[in-house]
């Protein structure tokens, strides 16, 4: 899928985003939950308007987030621990930026699902942390819609993510299928439009008008995985 697409998707609709991204949220809070660590140096990937970093009680010393809108990154909240990059987890400049870090802890939450080359990162993540807490969407979210619309997903499947992860750490997954129910059809469409989790598929306008006759369930289904990572 294409790096560009999905920015643009995130960026035209960062100023709503935190009301439509329900799931997101829902992720971020369980990720956190789950890190025992207390970290003191943290790396974000994808970090949006913040809300992993909202998620997070202990004190750290310092608190790097990264995303590839700029958009994003002015929602961010900012502070003196806290510094905010806008760089593309999928271009050379990202990777330079690590060659000399060091990150107690590295937390990533419904991002990674868009990288072009997900096991070229996490090799590299597994040169400068011991410690990686993710949470990625897989191919099976909207899968009803994609059975209609015959439109393959642009999201990594679950065996893909697992795979990656595995060359480079020991780890524990979690999948868990979300269902989010709506009063109309029509609300359950805009979220779509207006979530990011689409992606670049696009649909004709015989093709959407098709897929709103046709689909049949008052919910969409979010797939997502958790993955707790340690260094081998």
């Amino acid at each position: 899928m294409s790096k560009k697409s999905v920015h643009k998707e995130f960026s035209k609709h960062s100023k709503q985003y935190n009301n439509y991204n329900i799931i997101q949220q829902i992720a971020a809070k369980a990720m956190i939950r789950d890190v025992k660590s207390k970290a003191k140096n943290i790396l974000e990937l994808g970090c949006g308007s913040g809300q992993v970093y909202k998620n997070i009680s202990w004190n750290f010393d310092s608190y790097t987030a990264m995303d590839f809108s700029s958009s994003m990154c002015e929602l961010h909240p900012k502070n003196t621990k806290t510094t905010v990059k806008c760089l593309n987890f999928d271009e050379d400049a990202f990777f330079s930026y690590l060659d000399d870090k060091h990150y107690d802890l590295v937390l990533s939450s419904s991002a990674l699902q868009w990288s072009k080359d997900l096991g070229r990162i996490i090799q590299k993540l597994s040169c400068i942390t011991n410690e990686l807490h993710a949470v990625l969407f897989t191919s099976n979210t909207f899968k009803r819609i994609q059975n209609i619309s015959k439109k393959k997903s642009p999201i990594l499947s679950e065996e893909k993510i697992k795979d990656a992860f595995l060359k480079y750490f020991s780890c524990e997954f979690e999948t868990i299928l979300y269902k989010l129910e709506f009063t109309s059809k029509k609300d359950l469409f805009n979220y779509i439009k207006k979530s990011g989790v689409s992606g670049e598929t696009k649909l004709s306008f015989k093709e959407a008008k098709s897929l709103y006759k046709e689909y049949d369930l008052n919910y969409l289904e979010f797939e997502v995985i958790y993955i707790k990572a340690f260094k081998k």
